[in-house]
């Protein structure tokens, strides 16, 4: 289960798709195998919260990621990009607003690529 305090914690991963008909497939094959229901944001991109950790479905090809994306969830988002470039990350994508919220993709020493972000709603909440 996770914490209250989720910061620093992985809390969603987002999954590519080539286009639109490449989305709606995916959507429709996890809620066929697994009983996912999804919520849309406009038809490039659906999200659902009934896969465990959050997760979602990106055909915006400014912004969906080249492979299946673990994103952190932090409190400071600015502070986690400083960080991660003092550590020797390397930002692959600068902070940029979406509708969640807002966040930056970086590569770690290994390569493998990570997401950060940030909602300042749900900080209120918290």
């Amino acid at each position: 289960m996770p914490s209250k305090n989720r910061n620093h914690e992985f809390d969603f991963i987002e999954l590519p798709a080539k286009d639109i008909f490449q989305l709606k497939n995916a959507q429709s094959f996890f809620s066929a195998v697994f009983g996912w229901t999804y919520k849309n944001w406009g038809d490039d991109y659906t999200d659902t919260s009934s896969s465990g950790i959050n997760s979602g479905i990106n055909a915006d090809p400014k912004h969906r990621p080249n492979h299946p994306l673990p994103v952190v969830f932090t409190t400071d988002l600015e502070l986690m990009r400083d960080k991660v470039l003092a550590a020797g990350g390397k930002i692959t994508k600068n902070i940029f607003s979406f509708p969640g919220g807002r966040r930056f993709h970086f590569k770690d020493p290994a390569e493998n690529e990570l997401a950060v972000w940030s909602d300042p709603k749900k900080l209120d909440k918290e």
